[in-house]
């Protein structure tokens, strides 16, 4: 029997990346998926290739960020599938990050802090809101969000994204605690680096091996990392783990910041 079989879950942000690669592996255990994304397109592309593979799946474009679409979306799972078991809250505001828009916070545009915690914090937040009750209804159900490292370490840029991301994961402790005695698990997965583009897309190769060299796995991460773990958390397997910020970074923080340079001296 498949981990999942008979589950009916959402993705969001699931036309691409680390949502895409979600979607198929809830799909591959036995999950009915409604793929949702803002990119209508590309979700109806990952929808048809859930279906190519013998699973079930819906397309559904969202805005995350407005509440009439995320009820819209739950509707959709819940008309299509009977109820809603699963929630990956994984879209994200990446846009102002990769053109270098989201800076230090004295540079920052207003605007670009604005529409990042839309999206990524407030999306999160309407995704729990709408998906509660329904779980409810069937008496349990798993909820993850997609967090960052980047929210529990300082850095020199990517202001609103961090700050976002640290939104995320107090989120997840209070619907942890205010729903876990009513069959609610809802945690949070903290990817490090994960390569779901070329190398230029992340800074380029140099920017890459920088950042290989701070992981303590012989490779950066790849969207199926996350996948996994997000199946394990919405399987039966995890029904005793709540309220956790799940690090998949390849070790990027667990270890004292000259590690990297120490290697290398030792060469």
């Amino acid at each position: 029997m498949k981990r999942l079989h008979g589950k009916a879950g959402i993705v969001t942000g699931a036309a691409s990346g680390i949502g895409r690669a979600t979607a198929l592996a809830l799909a591959r255990e036995g999950a009915r998926v409604v793929v949702a994304d803002l990119n209508a397109d590309g979700a109806a592309k990952v929808a048809a290739e859930i279906e190519g593979a013998g699973g079930q799946a819906i397309a559904q474009r969202v805005d995350v960020a407005e509440e009439a679409d995320v009820s819209a979306m739950m509707d959709t799972a819940v008309r299509n599938y009977g109820g809603l078991d699963i929630l990956h809250n994984n879209a994200a505001a990446i846009g102002a990050a990769s053109a270098g828009q989201d800076r230090d916070v004295a540079s920052i545009d207003v605007d670009v802090w604005d529409r990042t915690m839309a999206v990524n914090l407030r999306g999160v937040m309407l995704g729990c809101k709408h998906a509660l009750p329904y779980m409810l209804e069937r008496g349990g159900g798993s909820i993850v969000n997609t967090s960052s490292g980047s929210a529990e370490r300082g850095d020199l840029t990517l202001s609103a994204y961090a700050t976002s991301k640290g939104g995320v994961n107090t989120l997840t402790l209070y619907v942890a605690a205010q729903y876990g005695k009513q069959g609610i698990r809802c945690n949070a997965i903290a990817p490090g680096l994960i390569l779901t583009h070329p190398k230029e897309n992340f800074g380029g190769p140099a920017y890459v091996a920088m950042l290989e060299e701070h992981h303590m796995t012989p490779r950066v991460g790849e969207a199926d990392d996350i996948a996994h773990a997000v199946v394990f958390l919405t399987s039966d397997e995890a029904s005793f783990i709540t309220g956790q910020i799940l690090h998949v970074d390849g070790g990027i923080l667990s270890h004292a910041p000259p590690v990297a340079d120490l290697r290398r001296m030792a060469r």
